[in-house]
Formats: structure tokens, sequence, C-alpha cells
């Protein structure tokens, strides 16, 4: 690590802390040849995955992207943001626990729905009902009747 005083590449490391929101580990540092004390941060890098969208485009995977639609899809629902993050975690996870480079958008919404009806059906709805582009009622209907039958299973 170099110095941003005096460049030397040699710094002892002071102290070093979790910092929790950003995964990242905080050191505090001082140069061995000047004492100039400075603060680097260490985070996981990982192989960037990469979203085939549905009209053929490429884009790199933005997990905010999945947040902010569960987040639309729920508003005016009792889901805690935080279940939301765990959602979006998994999704994340299962993507890059698969091994590919390139992913569908197509199946990253096909995970987020696979979890997202058995936190709140009404949010599954509105997430589908956006993701799958329903053209008219009958299509939403359709889903919903899924939903039903399903839930007539489990009882």
């Amino acid at each position: 690590m170099k110095c941003p005083k005096c460049q030397h590449t040699h710094a002892r490391v002071v102290d070093s802390r979790h910092v929790d929101d950003l995964n990242a580990i905080r050191r505090r540092r001082e140069c061995e040849h000047c004492g100039t004390r400075f603060t680097t941060f260490e985070h996981i890098e990982m192989s960037p995955l990469i979203v085939v969208k549905k009209d053929g485009t490429r884009e790199q995977f933005n997990r905010e992207k999945i947040l902010n639609g569960l987040v639309r899809s729920c508003e005016k629902r009792p889901v805690r943001f935080q279940k939301l993050e765990e959602i979006t975690n998994q999704v994340e996870w299962k993507l890059r626990d698969s091994g590919m480079a390139e992913i569908s958008s197509r199946d990253i919404g096909e995970h987020v729905m696979d979890l997202l009806i058995d936190v709140d059906q009404v949010s599954y709805v509105r997430f589908a009902s956006v993701y799958r582009e329903f053209k008219d009622v009958d299509q939403l209907l359709k889903s919903m009747q899924g939903i039903i039958k399903d839930n007539r299973r489990s009882e």
C-alpha cells in the first residue's frame, strides 16, 4: 500500500474494523517512512454478471434494480424492507452460484417471483403483471387462478 503523501510502499495497520453496510473492512494505516496516517477499505471483488435483456442487449447486473422492483410491488403491503433485501440477496447469490457469466432477465424475474409468492401474494401479482407484461385482464386472471389453485392444494 503506497502512502498518499510520500509514496513509500510500507505502512503498518494501526486499526481494522468491519464496515457492515459496505461488506468491507476499514483499515487505519501509518506510513513507516513519514508517519502519515491514512484509511483504506478492502472489498470483496466479485466477477461481473451480465444480464441479457429481452431485446438482446446486455448490461451489468445491478441488484438495486431488483430491490427497486420489489419495493414498488410491495407498496402499501405489510412486507418489511428487510425481507425485500433478503430476497434480493438470495436471487443474487443464486445467480452467482450458477457459475454462468451471462444470465437472462427472464431467469432473474422467475427467481424473484418464486421467492415473492411465498412472502405476499398481492405483491407477487403486482410484480408479475409488470414482469410478464400482462396485456389484458384475462392474463392477470389466469395468473391469479394459478395462485388460488396452489392455495387450495396446500390447505
